[in-house]
């Protein structure tokens, strides 16, 4: 397990609020899990491989906690990974988890939580707004589109 200095977990934060200077820090400093982390976490099956792949599995089981996946929290408590597990609590709304974090001086998990919970509210109105679901509409129909390869072939 790599571990996360409160420096590196705050350049994930802001790379999670669209912040281009810590998203490229975040890859000039080998951290590319962390960004694959939001992706996955904003349903990119590719970036969910990437941590499986690269054995992130403390990093998997964070993204599956925030969508509510009780073996991925057994997990992450099992190796002892409380941040981890408390951050995506925090996400799920466990006010609990938030307090125990200020406790021990981990404000940076926090507001990562914060940061994400706020991400997903974000792309959760793109996908309602109207031009939002014209575009998921437009992106259902290219997914039943013949491959235009196949008829190269053809």
């Amino acid at each position: 397990m790599k571990e996360y200095s409160p420096f590196v977990i705050n350049q994930f934060t802001k790379h999670v609020l669209n912040d281009t200077a810590a998203s490229n820090w975040l890859i000039e400093n080998n951290y590319k899990e962390l960004i694959a982390t939001l992706d996955a976490v904003r349903d990119d099956k590719h970036a969910f491989k990437y941590l499986i792949d690269g054995k992130f599995f403390e990093l998997a089981a964070f993204v599956n906690t925030i969508w509510e996946d009780s073996k991925a929290f057994k997990f992450l408590i099992d190796n002892k990974y409380f941040d981890w597990a408390a951050c995506a609590n925090i996400i799920n709304g466990d006010e609990k988890a938030e307090q125990a974090l200020l406790k021990y001086n981990k404000k940076h998990f926090v507001q990562l939580a914060h940061a994400i919970q706020g991400r997903i509210r974000e792309d959760g109105d793109r996908n309602v707004s109207p031009w939002g679901v014209m575009q998921n509409m437009l992106n259902f129909k290219k997914a039943f589109e013949k491959d235009p390869e196949d008829k190269k072939k053809k």
